[in-house]
């Protein structure tokens, strides 16, 4: 039962990290508009922040060290400041776009404008992390995400022509009404959502806080083994329940009670009641992994007291970044800016910086100095060689594509 329990951090970071507003969007948006011809991208993304976050949970175990304050350490702290400005500038972003999407998720539940849920949304996250613990954390937001796999059995209650759902998956290509730069700004929304690089700083940091050590490396890549595919399981189903209904339809998804139509369609409202669970469930915990990330990010750089169960008196600057975080972030929100358009921004940006990110992880994983026989075998530095430069071509790609699109119209 122990063990058991102790898989619902990979469900946390599955739901509520690869799970979170931007995939929800990304992945109906990209269904709603190319069918499956983006599904490519979905396990593209799972494998690549599964490569990456086990490199920095195995550097964690080993060092009891988060990953980014050895890399503070071993890269010195110039390169160290460019990789935090640009992490905690799309950090926040996200945490703005999953506070929107709480309080959206609370609209459609209740019918009050989502604006009046945006200070409830942001002071009950910040309030979570203040007050409950991890276990309570990973438990109830982490399981209550998995109602989203309605989404799942709606896929079969839609009775797709599965032949030609295949033949749109194995295509490559977008369809005939639809242009290539498009295409490829979305191919880097799915992916960008995918690889967040605040799923890497939450996870080693939580696994420093909880006192994981080397004995508990076997568990905590069952975490990612199975967590991660999960949520990259949903995320597909999500993509297909759009690409079946809204599709054929002609339907551009641009609110989030589209996401849920599909769900609503094949199942009623038990279908729109379980949906409305997994999107508040969803986006709750990615806002609570993202509010900590940036709270770990500025803490860790300067060197400062850090944990969500440190006592706020021995760790004040921690929880008074992390809680300025949050005003930031409903400022933003309460601007009336689209929580949408947000979230795709956040996305994009996020995509920019995962370079950023991910070399410095495979740079420590490397430096037997910190992990001896366990550093990265040869095949796992071939895989995260190439997927840093395939990274480097979404980096670079990623503005151009949002600027020349206008955002994907």
């Amino acid at each position: 039962m122990k063990r058991l329990l102790s898989f619902t951090l990979g469900f946390l970071a599955a739901i509520g990290g690869f799970l979170d507003v931007g995939d929800l969007v990304a992945n109906s948006v990209s269904g709603a508009r190319f069918g499956m011809s983006l599904a490519w991208a979905v396990p593209v993304g799972v494998v690549g922040v599964m490569l990456f976050t086990e490199m920095s949970t195995r550097v964690t175990v080993v060092t009891g060290r988060s990953t980014f304050d050895l890399v503070r350490e071993r890269l010195g702290a110039r390169a160290g400041l460019v990789n935090l400005l640009a992490c905690y500038l799309a950090t926040l972003l996200t945490l703005a776009a999953n506070i929107g999407g709480i309080a959206l998720a609370l609209e459609l539940a209740s019918s009050i404008h989502y604006l009046l849920w945006v200070p409830v949304a942001a002071f009950l996250s910040w309030f979570v992390i203040w007050r409950v613990p991890f276990q309570g954390m990973e438990r109830t937001y982490g399981l209550l995400g998995v109602a989203l796999i309605v989404f799942s059995v709606a896929v079969w209650r839609l009775g797709p022509d599965w032949g030609a759902l295949l033949d749109s998956a194995t295509s490559f290509a977008p369809p005939p009404t639809e242009p290539w730069p498009t295409w490829w700004f979305y191919a880097v929304l799915v992916l960008g959502a995918a690889m967040t690089p605040y799923t890497v700083l939450f996870f080693s940091s939580s696994a420093v806080e909880e006192g994981w050590t080397a004995e508990d490396l076997r568990e905590a890549r069952t975490n990612i083994f199975i967590g991660f595919p999960f949520g990259g399981f949903l995320a597909l189903s999500i993509m297909a329940c759009a690409a079946i209904l809204l599709h054929p339809a002609g339907v551009n998804v641009h609110e989030l009670d589209q996401v849920a139509l599909p769900a609503a369609v094949a199942l009623g409202k038990v279908g729109l009641i379980l949906a409305v669970i997994g999107f508040f469930a969803s986006t709750f915990g990615a806002s609570l992994e993202v509010g900590l990330a940036a709270g770990y990010s500025i803490a860790q750089y300067f060197g400062w007291t850090w944990g969500k169960t440190t006592a706020p008196v021995r760790a004040a600057r921690f929880h008074t970044v992390t809680l300025l975080g949050f005003v930031a972030a409903t400022a933003l929100i309460l601007t009336t800016v689209d929580p949408i358009k947000v979230t795709e921004v956040s996305v994009i940006l996020s995509a920019t910086t995962l370079p950023l990110t991910y070399l410095p992880v495979l740079v420590v994983a490397n430096d037997r100095g910190y992990l001896g026989s366990l550093v990265n075998g040869r095949a796992t530095n071939i895989l995260a060689s190439l997927y840093l430069v395939f990274m480097l071509a979404l980096a670079l790609a990623a503005i151009p594509l949002l600027v020349f699109t206008k955002g994907g119209q």
